[in-house]
């Protein structure tokens, strides 16, 4: 390591004697607590302008960009708000179902008419996308799944929970309705849908779900 005698020694003697550190050292060892204490008692969900703010008002005269360098060296970090994730990638190549809701989202009995769709949820590990089938008679969720990508195999887990709860008759009385996501215009998708029975629907509008 091609370091300086001196530098060795300078630094050396601050660790024998704490007292001989530069003052933003010293400075930086008095504000580290403070922001790890205001990032805490606040959810660690403060960025780096919160907690300058909150330091602020507490009387602590900091300048922001040393909180962001403080909360850097510490692991510390807010809740990022990125951009809206798009959920509905449209297939275009893929054959699409006829849209047999168009949009009258109404059903007289159970197992007649499902929807399925799936959505995001920031959480403390990232996104998480949980997907869902809903029985427009009971307005109730029959099928769900939480996954952290945007699969096939997620949404047709949704499915298969769906399929298992209710046991609808093979009899193409059900219809599905979803929007044009390639999950659910996908060759996997539409198989299963044809082996239980199930009449496909797929909106005309990318995104159109019950409401």
């Amino acid at each position: 390591m091609r370091i300086a005698p001196s530098g060795y020694r300078r630094h050396a003697a601050q660790l024998r004697d704490p007292t001989r550190r530069c003052a933003r050292t010293k400075r930086d060892d008095f504000l580290r607590p403070q922001i790890k204490r205001i990032w805490q008692d606040n959810m660690r969900v403060y960025g780096a302008d919160k907690v300058w703010k909150q330091m602020n008002r507490e009387g602590i005269t900091v300048a922001r960009c040393t909180v962001e360098r403080l909360m850097k060296q510490q692991g510390l970090r807010g809740v990022i708000h990125g951009k809206r994730i798009r959920t509905t990638i449209p297939e275009v190549s893929a054959p699409r179902p006829l849209d047999r809701v168009n949009p009258q989202f109404k059903a007289h009995r159970p197992n007649q008419l499902w929807v399925s769709d799936f959505t995001y949820v920031s959480t403390w590990q990232g996104w998480l996308y949980v997907a869902f089938v809903i029985d427009v008679f009971a307005r109730r969720i029959v099928g769900w799944r939480v996954s952290s990508a945007m699969t096939t195999d997620f949404v047709l887990d949704a499915l298969e929970q769906a399929l298992c709860a209710r046991r609808p008759d093979n009899d193409g009385t059900l219809i599905h309705h979803s929007d044009r996501g390639s999950q659910y215009v996908s060759i996997r998708y539409s198989e299963r849908l044809t082996e239980a029975g199930i009449e496909p629907s797929v909106g005309r509008q990318p995104g159109r779900q019950l409401r």
